[in-house]
């Protein structure tokens, strides 16, 4: 017998309680290794994959994608030990005592043994206890590690991605149609009777939650299905055919009225519909704030509560900046990008300002001013905006910005960035320029106390040496914590940088 294992959302630290279920890696009847990625989240962080601690055969899943679950909440149940019998029977006890002692104990996101993922394939129920469907008997005792939940009332079944019932089970509650939904409608998958539909005695042979849900949501009865899966096991593919059935045999009724109906009544009943989808257009289309879009909500509405802001900006002339670029890049070796130019010239300026690399203790009612310069860095990805973080800026040459920079904003766009590659900055350089845009008031980057904005470079009319002349010119902005400093040492900062954007031999005196 394969011993039932429940896998719970565990704690993906940085003080995280919830995640997304944004894609299931697995589904029920597949074979998992120890550590292999089941199901891929999303936190107020970012985009993780977790790993289960199990080997052996899914037999549940819990929560649909799009669905909330708190850290501890269910994920999966795994049947350790349930293999397909080899010669003389005997590979699923083997296969038992084997998966137990593969479990890793994995509790963190990130952490295991890195045991390869195992090519997925689909065992038949039966495998699972020795020939008879999975748990057939509704009563039976909840294997080892299994939460077992309430018995679900006659004549109703648990929702999808509850949490009730954690044992997976073949469903003996009666899927009630809706008082509405047609009856001895002939329809693919569905057993029409002549008469009065026939009371089956016996389980419902369907497993998934969401198989379920479907059935109940569109008045589909689970009893008169006749399950395609293996040992008559009800799919999901089951019901949306007979779904389809019901819509297709119910449409020529519901367009020609009853004799009954008078024009009065359809009137109003078409007044009614013409009212509320005019509510609902006026209701417009609404989009959940959560994961990663919802933690920038939180943080920016913070940043804009408790940090009087204030914004300074210049332009410069970039050309001379450009041109020690190309002259860097012309001379062999790895490339230098312009933003890394520019993360130079920032560490170098907070050396001069240390006051714009701090954050405030409310508490303690004090300014704590930072030793290393951690520095944020904004990246435009398919899910919005993310800040990954470059550790000890202040001691990386350009070439290590540079590569840092592309390492990161890969990460970024792959949506495999970790809790630790977007926390603990201590300065943000937003380099909106890349929008096509000259200038921004950015809002500062909750607790931290500055951020730098530098616009597109783009050739403007200046005056250099005293005559007219077309210049590579960028605005840049200072956004900054007014409690930390006031406008001379934020207009000292932006001074500096932009001098250092004119001359780079300005910075030589800092190397």
């Amino acid at each position: 017998m394969a011993q039932v294992l429940e896998f719970r959302l565990p704690d993906l630290g940085e003080g995280l309680t919830e995640a997304e279920i944004v894609r299931w890696l697995v589904a029920e009847g597949d074979v998992v290794a120890v550590d292999q990625p089941v199901v891929e989240v999303e936190t107020a962080k970012a985009m993780v994959e977790v790993p289960c601690p199990y080997a052996g055969v899914v037999t549940a899943r819990f929560g649909e994608e799009g669905t909330e679950l708190p850290v501890g909440a269910p994920l999966i149940t795994v049947a350790v030990g349930a293999a397909e019998p080899g010669p003389g029977g005997s590979g699923a006890s083997e296969g038992s005592a084997a998966a137990t002692e593969e479990s890793s104990g994995n509790v963190l996101v990130g952490y295991g043994t890195g045991a390869p993922a195992a090519r997925r394939r689909r065992i038949r129920p039966s495998a699972l206890s020795g020939g008879r469907p999975a748990d057939a008997a509704a009563g039976s005792a909840p294997g080892p590690g299994v939460t077992a939940g309430p018995d679900p009332a006659p004549g109703m079944a648990p929702e999808a991605g509850s949490f009730a019932g954690h044992e997976p089970v073949w469903d003996s509650a009666v899927e009630s149609p809706a008082p509405d939904a047609p009856r001895g409608v002939a329809a693919p998958g569905i057993v029409a009777p002549a008469g009065p539909a026939p009371t089956h005695e016996g389980p419902v042979a369907v497993i998934s939650p969401l198989v379920r849900r479907l059935a109940r949501e569109h008045g589909v009865d689970l009893r008169e299905l006749k399950g395609s899966g293996p040992d008559g096991l009800i799919l999901r593919a089951d019901v949306e055919h007979a779904v389809r059935g019901l819509t297709a045999a119910a449409g020529p009724q519901q367009l020609a009225p009853q004799p009954e109906t008078s024009a009065v009544s359809l009137s109003a009943s078409a007044s009614a519909s013409v009212s509320a989808s005019a509510h609902a257009a006026v209701a417009g289309e609404r989009v959940p704030l959560r994961g990663v879009r919802g933690a920038v909500a939180e943080k920016l509405s913070r940043s804009r509560r408790e940090i009087p802001d204030a914004t300074c900006w210049v332009d410069a002339d970039a050309t001379e900046l450009m041109a020690a670029r190309r002259a860097m890049n012309a001379s062999g070796g790895p490339k230098v990008s312009l933003l890394a130019l520019l993360a130079r010239i920032c560490t170098a300026a907070l050396a001069r300002y240390p006051e714009l690399n701090s954050t405030v203790d409310l508490d303690a009612r004090e300014i704590v001013l930072l030793p290393e310069v951690h520095l944020g860095f904004a990246a435009q990805t398919d899910r919005g905006l993310v800040v990954p973080v470059v550790r000890a800026a202040h001691g990386r040459t350009a070439e290590s910005l540079t590569e840092e920079f592309q390492r990161l904003t890969d990460k970024a766009r792959q949506g495999s960035l970790t809790p630790a590659d977007l926390t603990g900055g201590t300065f943000t350089l937003n380099n909106y320029g890349v929008f096509g845009v000259d200038g921004s008031t950015p809002i500062i980057n909750h607790p931290e106390a500055a951020m730098l904005g530098v616009g597109r470079i783009v050739p403007k009319p200046w005056v250099h040496q005293g005559e007219l002349a077309v210049r590579q010119v960028v605005q840049l902005s200072l956004t900054f914590d007014h409690r930390v400093c006031d406008g001379g040492t934020a207009g000292g900062f932006l001074r500096y940088v932009a001098d250092c954007v004119e001359q780079p031999a300005v910075l030589l005196r800092t190397l």
